[in-house]
């Protein structure tokens, strides 16, 4: 939320006031002065000080969810449900939506915020934010896979994936269960990356994203607050 408003919002009286206080260097976020009124702060990921007081404002709302299958990574759909009907109506806020995406058969970790310059952050390319999943293939994985995912593999269109990290938790002739850590988020891309090598994604799970960690306790379908430990996690995110 821009500064100017959370401290209208807070008490601190007309646009003009507020100016002043800025002016007069009395307003700080992390420790820093802050001179713009239109700064955009959010106190649960940052200290801001009002004349040397702590102001707690959290206009923004922050939820893991692990996402079944069957739902679709949107705010609104016409014909399947979305993450957001997952989210009850007593924890509904304006603007919440999906940070990135899974494939509507793709279960795991997913982060439900209305922070859009937290979620900006999180998905600008050059930040190479890693994640991190969990895949059952229909064949045999081998070290060839591994070496070809480090160089980064090369879809059809000519489009080259940066380097990734494949571990073997298992694998057969039949089945394979693996490990995968990306740096992307291409559309399709882990199922597109396996089938550049021959081998096709029957199951997919979103265990991490940057320092997120799917909660092992959360069933496929619920969700809960983030920690202030993962918020604290996150803050390093958001400038």
């Amino acid at each position: 939320m821009r500064l100017d408003k959370l401290l209208e919002q807070a008490g601190y009286g007309s646009r003009r006031r507020i100016k002043r206080l800025i002016k007069s260097k009395q307003i700080s976020v992390d420790g820093a002065i802050v001179l713009e009124e239109g700064y955009n702060v959010d106190t649960s990921l940052q200290v801001l000080k009002v004349q040397k007081k702590i102001i707690q404002m959290n206009p923004h709302a922050y939820f893991m969810l692990n996402k079944p299958s069957g739902h679709v990574s949107a705010v609104k759909d016409q014909e399947h449900e979305t993450v957001i009907d997952l989210i009850s109506q007593a924890d509904r806020r304006p603007g919440l939506f999906p940070v990135g995406r899974l494939d509507r058969d793709s279960q795991g970790l997913m982060l439900i915020t209305n922070n859009g310059k937290l979620a900006h952050e999180l998905l600008v390319p050059n930040k190479n934010i890693k994640k991190t999943y969990e895949a059952i293939v229909n064949a045999e994985v081998t070290s060839a896979d591994i070496s070809a995912f480090e160089k980064g593999v090369i879809f059809d269109s000519g489009e080259k994936c940066k380097p990734a990290q494949l571990k073997i938790l298992s694998s057969g002739k039949a089945v394979s269960h693996v490990c995968l850590e990306i740096s992307e988020g291409k559309f399709h891309q882990v199922k597109k990356m396996f089938l550049t090598v021959g081998k096709k994604v029957i199951f997919l799970k979103r265990i991490s994203m940057g320092p997120l960690k799917l909660d092992g306790s959360l069933l496929p379908g619920s969700y809960r607050r983030l920690t202030k430990e993962e918020l604290a996690a996150l803050k390093k995110f958001f400038k």
